[in-house]
């Protein structure tokens, strides 16, 4: 399961964190403007926006799991078990007036569909409506993911989600989003907790009983604190609205790692069985106005980065980054 984030205070910043009990050795990683983007059922992008974020790169194709592109585009992919349905690709299907039906993208293909064709969340919006998702598998030892995605730009975020009754774009006022059940969901689930608050303000209990509060942060009391998808939409949800910080880009990249911090998972916490334990792999942040990806590993918590502009953007060759994981620790005497 994962959690994606949105975050704005004067720069805009969009992360998340993976949570899984494996890794694919993701690496960072740079697509530069003219490195050949196929699609199945759609013309290659041979010139498109450079992009940056976290893939594991197969046979030259970057598989994105989160990504901005130079114009401050970002997309995210989540997992969306039980809710996920995607189309079957019928090359020879047409709509009722004899026109070429919505194009054919594969699920693994949309992350650089979208960030090499768009420039802004309009014109992500526009290309959506003109798209379905298909459910074709990148390679036999790679099956289709079911996902939802999160796409945002400095001007909001939307929901994207696929499901039995089609292709939904949620406005998400938000700006996070977790795993399962559905979008609409998680939004009336948070009414549920609308009396929250990180001010202690006066008691409502009775007008007849003297009830001081006894510790600080008591007017949050009944935020959720465990790790199910619903949870963790309402605890980032409370921990972004209420957020503050100093406005520069360590406080910002700073606070935002705090935030992801809150729903974390620790090895132990969530069971999967034979033994395997879903973790935080890693947390990413996207400076969008700057285009560098911040990033840090659960058994590395200092924040690395990588500047997309401190690379030759007009290249043919992906750059991939590994992720520094390995445990360190920085003795001062």
């Amino acid at each position: 399961m994962c959690t994606c984030i949105t975050y704005d205070n004067g720069d805009h910043y969009f992360g998340r964190n993976l949570d899984l009990y494996y890794s694919y050795h993701e690496t960072v990683t740079v697509v530069p403007r003219n490195y050949p983007l196929e699609f199945r059922h759609a013309d290659t992008e041979v010139h498109h926006p450079a992009m940056i974020g976290m893939a594991f790169v197969c046979d030259g194709y970057p598989l994105y799991y989160d990504a901005v592109n130079e114009y401050g585009l970002a997309v995210a992919g989540l997992n969306f078990p039980g809710e996920a349905v995607y189309a079957k690709h019928d090359a020879g299907e047409k709509s009722s007036k004899g026109k070429e039906v919505k194009m054919d993208i594969a699920v693994f293909e949309l992350i650089p569909w979208i960030l090499s064709r768009c420039h802004t969340l309009a014109e992500a919006r526009e290309l959506l409506e003109r798209t379905r998702l298909t459910d074709e598998p990148f390679s036999p030892s790679l099956p289709v993911t079911p996902e939802h995605w999160s796409v945002a730009d400095a001007t909001g975020s939307v929901v994207v989600e696929c499901t039995k009754s089609g292709m939904h774009v949620y406005e998400n006022p938000t700006g996070v989003m977790t795993n399962s059940p559905d979008f609409s969901y998680m939004l009336t689930y948070l009414r549920q907790f609308r009396h929250l608050s990180p001010d202690e303000g006066e008691g409502t209990f009775s007008d007849k009983l003297d009830l001081p509060v006894y510790s600080l942060g008591m007017a949050g009391y009944g935020l959720p604190g465990d790790l199910s998808s619903p949870s963790r939409f309402v605890r980032a949800t409370f921990m972004r609205q209420n957020s503050i910080s100093d406005g520069t880009e360590d406080g910002n990249v700073s606070q935002f790692f705090h935030i992801l911090g809150s729903v974390a998972q620790t090895r132990g916490s969530v069971r999967i069985g034979d033994g395997k334990y879903e973790i935080t792999i890693y947390s990413s942040c996207m400076n969008l106005e700057k285009g560098i990806y911040y990033y840090r590993t659960y058994d590395n918590s200092s924040i690395h980065a990588v500047d997309m502009h401190r690379e030759n953007l007009n290249g043919t060759e992906v750059k991939t980054y590994p992720l520094k994981d390995s445990f360190e620790v920085n003795f001062q005497n």
